[in-house]
């Protein structure tokens, strides 16, 4: 019975090389290896796994069913390393920055931005990962680590010297046609409200200043973010709260309006910049942060 682990993965290389072009002398090339050696390390990957991977021919090989089979599996992993690899090293003439950032922040605020940063800065490269809970900007995964982050949250939620950026503005928002048909505060009974369970600023804050209304006797439907709650109300279904200018990008271009009966509030909370505690600030970090 052949072992579970194969001793070389160079092997795996070969295979997918030889499979591919459906020669052995082409795969050498490829490789810069000679034939011999690509039949070699082929006749080692057959016998460790004790099936035959290929028909040799007179001027080519073919893949046998076991091999059509194997082979899939086998690009899927090669092109996953290569692809990581690419991602998280680069090429030597470029800098990269990682920035985790709110999920919303990213995606309404970053993302119109970042082609003009890259642009203006041609040798630096950002990578985004994006979380929306305080707690998952401590629990980073091994080779997810950022060169900065940015949180919503209070002051105290952060590491000392966290760099406050801005706060957000609240105000309700809906598909023209249902903006426009609310007149009054007394009107957001009828519809349904897509709350933010994450957020220590929503509805309640919103309503409270409004005459005529009551959230205990509004219908919520609690989502996890904002980007959803935008949606779901650019769907037609139910009022959802923007949050500037984090989603100034997003409800322009899900084509919400503001519903004008009820006023904006300013959130109690902000955005906050961080760098990372364990690498000192590069110039990739250093530009980026400063913009």
């Amino acid at each position: 019975m052949p072992a579970s682990r194969i001793p070389s993965l160079n092997w795996l290389r070969v295979f997918e090389a030889a499979a591919r072009t459906e020669s052995f002398a082409r795969a050498a090339e490829l490789l810069n290896m000679s034939a011999a050696a690509v039949s070699q390390q082929i006749k080692a990957l057959e016998t460790h796994l004790g099936r035959d991977l290929f028909v040799r021919e007179a001027k080519r090989v073919v893949l046998t069913e076991t091999g059509r089979s194997f082979l899939p599996a086998v690009q899927q992993s090669l092109y996953s390393v290569e692809t990581t690899a690419a991602a998280l090293f680069g090429t030597r003439e470029e800098e990269q920055v990682t920035i985790q950032m709110v999920s919303v922040l990213a995606i309404g605020w970053l993302a119109p931005r970042l082609a003009r940063f890259e642009a203006a800065h041609p040798g630096i490269r950002v990578n985004v990962n994006t979380a929306n809970l305080v707690s998952d900007f401590r629990a980073l995964l091994p080779g997810r680590d950022a060169d900065l982050q940015v949180a919503f949250g209070s002051a105290t939620d952060f590491p000392e010297g966290a760099e406050r950026l801005m706060g957000e503005t609240l105000y309700a928002v809906a598909p023209p046609q249902i903006a426009e048909a609310i007149h009054s505060p007394k009107d957001i009974s009828g519809h349904l409200l897509n709350e933010v369970a994450t957020h220590r600023s929503g509805w309640h804050q919103v309503l409270s200043g409004a005459d005529g209304t009551d959230i205990g006797q509004c219908r919520l439907r609690m989502v996890d973010n904002t980007p959803l709650s935008l949606v779901l109300s650019a769907s037609g279904d139910g009022l959802a709260l923007a949050r500037a200018p984090a989603t100034d990008f997003l409800t322009g271009r899900l084509g919400l309006a503001a519903v004008g009966a009820l006023a904006p509030v300013r959130g109690n909370q902000h955005y906050h910049l961080f760098t990372s505690q364990t690498r000192p600030l590069e110039r990739a970090r250093s530009c980026f942060a400063t913009g």
